[in-house]
Parts: C-alpha cells; sequence; structure tokens
C-alpha cells in the first residue's frame, strides 16, 4: 500500500472530451423524445406506463447518487472521495425530477387505478386506503419527496464546489453534521415515493419490504453508473492518477454486495408472502407467475443474482477495467427489466414488449440524465480536490 500520491491531475475535465460525450448523449436524448412523441400519440396508454418505466429508472440512478453523497459524509468515509463529485453531479439530477413527473401527472388516471371517479363506492379496500390514496395527497406527497431532495443535494453539492475554492475545511465537517438526519429523510421518501409510483399501481396489494427492495436497486444502480463513469474518465485522461484500481475495487465489492442484499430483500418479500399465502397478497406474484411473465422473473434471478455473483466475486474481475465495466453495464440493464417487472404486467397481463415506446423513453430520460451530468462536469472541477481526505482517497488500496 502507498502513500506517496498527491494531487496531480487537472481537476477541470477536458472540454473537448466532454463536449463529444454531450454531442452524443444530447443526440440519444432527441432520438427517444422522437420515439416518445410517437408512442404519445399512437398508444398513449401505453407511453404512461412506458414512461413510468424510464423515469423511476432515472430517479432511482440519482437517488442512489445522493444516498452515496450521503453516507459517504455520514461515516467520514476517505476511499469513496475521488467517486464522490460524480455521484454529485448524477444526483443534481433530482430538481430536474419535478419537471420530467409532468407527464406522470397527466397520466395517473391511466397509471392509477385508484384514481378513477367512483372507484371509492365501488371497491371497499380502496375506499379504506382512501385517506392515503387520493389525488391531493399523491401530488402533495410528490411536491414533498421533490422538494425534499432538492435541498439535500443543493446543500451537499453547493458545499462540495464552495470547498473547490476556498479549501474551507469547517465544510466538510458541515456536510457531516447534516448527514444523519438527511439520511433520515432520504430512507423515508425513498420508501413512500417507491410506494406512491410503483406499489399503488395494484391498489389492493402491499408489501412491508418494498420499499427496501427499491433502494437496493437504486443503490446497485449508482455504484455501475459510478464504475462506467469512472472508467470512461480515466480512459480520456480524466482524473488518471486521482482514481486508482483501488477505488475502482471497492465500488465493485459494494456493487456486488448491495446485489447480493437485492436479492435477499426480493427473496424475503417473496417468501413471506408465498408462506403467508393471503390473497390479498399473492395477487401481485400470481400475475407476474403467469402468461409469460414466469420467464422474466426467472430471468432475474439469474441475471439480477446468479450470474452477478459468479462473475463480480472474483477480486480480478473488480480490478479489471473490462470485467468490471460489463458487470456494470450489465447491472444497469437489470435494473430495468427489474423496473419492468413490477410495472408492466400492470398494463399487459400477458408478456409483451412495446419496443419503441419502451426504448425511446428510456433513451430521452436516461440520455438527458447523462447529458446534465456531464455538463456539470464541464462546469465545475469534476473532483472535489480541495476536500482534505481527497489523498487519503488516491493512496488507498486493497490488499
Amino acid at each position: 500500500m502507498g502513500h506517496h500520491k498527491t494531487f496531480t491531475d487537472d481537476p477541470k475535465m477536458d472540454s473537448a472530451v466532454s463536449g463529444r460525450a454531450a454531442t452524443i448523449w444530447l443526440a440519444v436524448t432527441a432520438i427517444g423524445l422522437a420515439g416518445s412523441v410517437f408512442t404519445a400519440v399512437s398508444n398513449t396508454k401505453q407511453f404512461y406506463f412506458s414512461y413510468l418505466n424510464a423515469f423511476v429508472y432515472v430517479a432511482t440512478l440519482a437517488l442512489g447518487c445522493l444516498f452515496f453523497v450521503i453516507i459517504h459524509h455520514l461515516v467520514r468515509a476517505s476511499w469513496s472521495t475521488g467517486f464522490r463529485r460524480t455521484a454529485e453531479n448524477y444526483a443534481a439530477n433530482l430538481p430536474w425530477l419535478a419537471l420530467l413527473f409532468i407527464p406522470v401527472a397527466l397520466g395517473y388516471h391511466d397509471l392509477f387505478h385508484w384514481s378513477h371517479e367512483g372507484i371509492t363506492e365501488a371497491d371497499p379496500i380502496i375506499d379504506w386506503k382512501s385517506g392515503y390514496l387520493n389525488s391531493g395527497a399523491f401530488f402533495i406527497r410528490a411536491g414533498v419527496f421533490f422538494a425534499l431532495w432538492t435541498v439535500m443535494i443543493r446543500f451537499f453539492r453547493s458545499n462540495s464546489v464552495k470547498q473547490d475554492e476556498t479549501g474551507d475545511t469547517a465544510l466538510t465537517f458541515k456536510m457531516r453534521w447534516w448527514a444523519p438526519l438527511s439520511v433520515i429523510g432520504f430512507a423515508l421518501s425513498i420508501t413512500f415515493a417507491g410506494i406512491d409510483w410503483l406499489m399503488s399501481l395494484d391498489p389492493h396489494w402491499f408489501s412491508t419490504m418494498f420499499g427496501v427492495i427499491i433502494f437496493a436497486g437504486s443503490v446497485v444502480t449508482c455504484f455501475a453508473t459510478l464504475c462506467l463513469t469512472g472508467l470512461w474518465m480515466t480512459k480520456h485522461g480524466v482524473l488518471a492518477n486521482t482514481l486508482p484500481k483501488g477505488n475502482f475495487h471497492d465500488a465493485g465489492k459494494l456493487m456486488f454486495g448491495f446485489t447480493c442484499f437485492w436479492t435477499y430483500t426480493s427473496f424475503s418479500q417473496f417468501f413471506l408472502i408465498w408462506y403467508g399465502n393471503i390473497p390479498e397478497e399473492t395477487a401481485w406474484y400470481l400475475l407476474r407467475m403467469n402468461e409469460g411473465w414466469e420467464y422474466i422473473g426467472r430471468f432475474l434471478i439469474f441475471g439480477h443474482f446468479i450470474i452477478p455473483f459468479w462473475f463480480l466475486m472474483s477480486r480480478h474481475v473488480k480490478r479489471n477495467r473490462l470485467g468490471l465495466g460489463a458487470a456494470a453495464v450489465w447491472l444497469l440493464m437489470m435494473h430495468y427489466v427489474d423496473l419492468y417487472y413490477m410495472i408492466q404486467p400492470t398494463l399487459h397481463h400477458h408478456l409483451t414488449f412495446d419496443f419503441v415506446g419502451n426504448v425511446s423513453t428510456l433513451m430521452a430520460l436516461g440520455g438527458f440524465s447523462v447529458y446534465m451530468a456531464i455538463r456539470r462536469m464541464n462546469t465545475d472541477a469534476v473532483v472535489a480536490h480541495r476536500d482534505p481526505q481527497l489523498t487519503a482517497s488516491m493512496n488507498y488500496d486493497n490488499i
């Protein structure tokens, strides 16, 4: 383990590198937007479900990065300092989610059965839940989520960028002080957002594990994104000396660990519902164990656990650029499949995949998310280069 490195990289990204990447992702966004408009015109209900799928995907990615930032300060981590600004750049998309939520708000009658007029008189279960599941409360909670996430990420990122200018170590302690309260707000908000936007698609169903599953998926996506972005930057000479192999190794270990945690929470939910065998609980799985959806469930078992578990267990894979990158791309894809399995059976009781609708909305929102992160990389330093723990991060390695 060496302890001789000092920060020598340019904290600013080469505009030629960021410019090319921004152009590519802006083109991806434009193509996706065109396909999304076509789907919205030709099959409106499918558009809303496809859009919700893509929206929750980019939201969980940003929320996973927000968690990374908060937990970095909460536990006073040092190894993760080199990755923190990258996480801040993706989490800074959270304020944009309020704008991106507009199509969900416009289509919530198509998405959420409980929002239909007169449904409480016809359905006693929804009537019993109407104190929570009603339009006013739904939109108020959404506003609270967006406001809370915006305040948190702007606080952490603005103080982080300010430290680049001043080098004031007091800012580090300031962010650490607010981290415990922030993690509580994060836990509550991601749980209730998952309940509102995903679980309430089937208003009769409920699960106490659901929020934790959403959280686990968001963190896997976060580490996969950090690994890919870090690999891309170092490939182009950005932070080549600041992000050592040990940092990628640790990010890979956490990606592996949270993949196992996702498996644990997902299996726990299924096992308890299967064992209890209560009709109100089993209906959600019965829909997803028939008419072709069972193949997606089996694919998730192998694709979201067995394959990455076997592949990422090796120390050598996590320290190999190609191996780590392949695992990150695979898990990003599996997170989308996981959300697809949660959302789409509500619309299609038979397995189906609207290629144009689902791919175009993912391209539009995913492309926009990456494009905005790259713009921030071009505006501010790509690493918290005056953070007092950066040197420790650079000199960290796994033996």
